[in-house]
């Protein structure tokens, strides 16, 4: 999970966007995040990246398509990226907060994302906290991870999710990182 960033030409200030890939460094996907925002040109960064191994209390690894599937149905829960909008008081921005979670479907994904302190923090009368995304509800953007990810490695891999026990989480990784330099 990468959150790249550029100034593409016309623009005022820095975008953003969230990428997916699977890869054995971040560096290794140098090629798939220029072939994502070719209109980034010279000025694609990366501004923070994770490796997902972990989300609360489940394992997440990446596994090739012809190994068999584990016990659990890989349809009864899901690997959701959300991305929260919200406003604070005289504040000339929408803040956002990437969220990733475990959830059986979207609408628990989005009741979960509902308990974040990001949700129930910022916002007020008028300018609530939202998710962005067209099914008109409080949430930006979601996205079932695998939904997301390349043609091709929706064909050659599964994401395989096991229940796991409380231990560390995933590092961030936060700066400013030239694709050169990852």
């Amino acid at each position: 999970m990468l959150l790249l960033g550029c100034r593409p030409a016309g623009r005022t200030t820095e975008q953003h966007d969230v990428f997916f890939g699977i890869g054995n460094s971040a560096r290794e996907l140098v090629p798939a995040l220029k072939a994502f925002w070719p209109e980034a040109g010279g000025s694609l960064h990366v501004d923070a990246w994770r490796e997902v191994t972990r989300v609360g209390q489940y394992r997440i690894a990446v596994v090739p398509r012809n190994e068999s599937q584990p016990a659990e149905a890989a349809s009864l829960i899901h690997l959701y990226f959300l991305n929260l909008g919200g406003y604070k008081q005289a504040q000339f921005d929408e803040f956002h907060y990437k969220l990733l979670l475990i959830a059986p479907d979207s609408a628990t994904a989005i009741r979960q994302a509902r308990q974040t302190a990001f949700y129930k923090h910022t916002g007020f009368t008028g300018a609530t906290a939202h998710v962005d995304d067209k099914y008109g509800v409080d949430v930006d953007e979601l996205y079932q991870v695998r939904d997301i990810l390349a043609p091709e490695l929706k064909q050659a891999y599964r994401l395989q999710i096991t229940p796991a026990p409380l231990g560390e989480e995933d590092v961030l990784h936060l700066g400013y990182f030239k694709l050169q330099k990852l």
